[in-house]
C-alpha cells in the first residue's frame, strides 16, 4: 500500500507543476478556450491540462520500476501499463490537435479508435467473463476486440461530455480511479496473491494525475484539460479495468470477500467497471443523442441541456453543482465495488442506501434551502456570476 501511495503522490506532484508548463505551452500556441453561448466560462481559458497529466501518469510508471515492491512483480504488470500509457500518449496526441485546430468530430472518433485499436493488438482486451459460480464465459477474440473497443471509445466520449464544469471531470475521474483502485488492492488481498496489479497500479497513477491538476482547474479555473486530458483519462480508467481479465482467474473475480460465491451480477459489474462508474455522464451522453436526434440535429451538434447545467438552472451554484456531480460518480463507483466485494453483507446494502439517500436529499433539497441571490453568485462563487453563468471557467 505504501508503494502505491507513493506512486500516487508523484503522480499528483509532477501533474501539479507541468500544469504550470503546460498553460504557457497553451497560451504561446494559441490553445485557448474562447468563450461561447453554451459554455459557463465568461473569459478565454488555456487548454492541454492533458499534457501535464499524461506527464505525471509517466513519471509513477518510471518511478514505480524503481520501487522495491512493485519492481518485482510479475513482467506483465509493467508491459501492459506500458502499452496503455502507449496509446494513451496517442490519444493525447489526437487531443492536442483538436485543442489546436478543432478537428471535426469524425476525426477524433477515428483517432480514438485507433487508440484502442492498439490496446488490443498488444492484448490489451476482455477475455471472459466470471459467472456466480466461478465459470468462465469466454469470448472469442474477435468478440473480446469488439466489446473492449466499444468500452475504451465509449468510457472516452462519457469523460468528454462530463468535461462542462471547472474540476467536473477530473474530479469524477479522481473518484472512480480510486475506487477500482479499491476493488483491485482487495481482490488480490482477499484471494491471497500478489498485490502487484497493472489496475492497481494503473488506476493509483490516474487517480494522483488527476488530483494534481483539480488545484489549477477547479472552480475558478486557471487552465482546463481540454479533449487532450478528458480522453486521455477516460482511455487510461477504462484500459485499466479491461487488464482486470488478464490477470485474474474467474474464480478469484467471483470470490466475495466473506469466501462465499457472489451473485451473478456483482461478478459482471467489475468487468464493465468503467461504465458503472460513469453512469452518469454516459447518460448524459444517451440523453444528449436522444435530444438532439428528435429534434432534427446531429448527434454531435453542442447545446447547453447536459446534468450539470440542469443542476445550475434547478439553482445549484458552480462549485456546488460539481460537488454534487461527485457525490453521484462516488455512489455509483463505491458502490459498485462493495456490491462486488460484499454482496452478502448486510451493511454493504445499509451503507449503499445510505449514500444514495443522502446524495439525492442533496442534490433536490440544497437548491431549495439555499438559493444563490439574484444577480451574483454564492460564497462558493465568488459572487458576480449568475445562475446560467456563475463564473470563469468550464473544465
Amino acid at each position: 500500500m505504501r508503494e502505491y501511495l507513493l506512486v500516487f503522490l508523484v503522480a499528483a506532484a509532477t501533474t501539479y507543476l507541468l500544469t504550470v508548463v503546460a498553460r504557457e505551452i497553451a497560451l504561446r500556441t494559441g490553445a485557448v478556450a474562447s468563450v461561447r453561448d453554451r459554455d459557463v466560462h465568461v473569459v478565454p481559458i488555456p487548454y492541454l491540462g492533458g499534457l501535464a497529466m499524461l506527464g505525471g501518469l509517466v513519471a509513477a510508471y518510471v518511478v514505480a520500476r524503481q520501487l522495491p515492491f512493485l519492481s518485482l512483480s510479475g513482467s506483465f504488470v509493467f508491459r501492459d501499463a506500458g502499452v496503455v500509457l502507449i496509446a494513451g500518449a496517442l490519444i493525447c496526441a489526437v487531443g492536442v490537435l483538436d485543442d489546436l485546430f478543432e478537428l471535426d468530430a469524425l476525426t477524433k472518433l477515428g483517432g480514438q479508435v485507433l487508440a484502442a485499436g492498439f490496446l488490443i493488438a498488444f492484448g490489451i482486451q476482455y477475455v471472459f467473463f466470471a459467472g456466480s459460480d466461478g465459470t468462465q464465459f469466454l469470448l472469442q477474440p474477435a468478440q473480446g476486440a469488439l466489446l473492449t473497443g466499444f468500452v475504451v471509445v465509449a468510457t472516452v466520449n462519457a469523460v468528454n461530455f462530463v468535461d462542462g464544469l471547472d474540476g467536473l471531470a477530473a474530479g469524477v475521474v479522481c473518484i472512480g480511479a480510486l475506487a477500482f483502485f479499491l476493488y483491485c488492492y482487495q481482490l488480490a488481498n482477499i484471494n491471497h496473491v500478489t498485490l502487484a496489479t497493472t489496475g492497481a497500479l494503473l488506476s493509483a497513477s490516474l487517480a494522483g494525475a488527476c488530483a494534481g491538476f483539480l488545484p489549477h482547474n477547479f472552480n475558478q479555473a486557471r487552465l482546463f484539460m481540454g479533449d487532450s486530458g478528458s480522453m486521455l483519462i477516460g482511455l487510461v480508467l477504462s484500459a485499466s479495468a479491461v487488464t482486470l481479465t488478464g490477470q485474474f482467474s474467474a474464480d478469484q473475480i467471483s470470490e466475495g470477500a466473506s469466501g462465499s460465491q457472489a451473485s451473478f451480477v456483482p461478478t459482471l459489474l467489475p468487468l464493465l467497471l468503467p461504465v458503472s462508474i460513469l453512469i452518469v455522464p454516459m447518460l448524459d451522453l444517451v440523453l444528449a443523442v436522444v435530444r438532439r436526434t428528435r429534434a432534427g440535429r446531429s448527434p454531435f451538434a453542442p447545446d447547453k441541456q447536459h446534468l450539470h447545467h440542469r443542476l445550475l438552472e434547478i439553482g445549484h451554484s458552480h462549485r456546488r453543482a460539481v460537488l454534487i456531480m461527485y457525490l453521484w460518480a462516488a455512489l455509483v463507483a463505491f458502490g459498485t465495488v462493495l456490491v462486488s466485494l460484499y454482496s452478502e453483507r448486510t451493511w454493504t446494502w445499509v451503507a449503499v442506501g445510505a449514500m444514495a439517500a443522502v446524495t439525492i436529499g442533496l442534490t433536490f433539497l440544497l437548491p431549495k434551502l439555499h438559493r444563490p441571490l439574484k444577480g451574483g453568485g454564492d460564497a462558493g462563487d465568488g459572487g458576480g456570476g449568475t445562475p446560467g453563468h456563475p463564473l470563469p471557467g468550464s473544465a
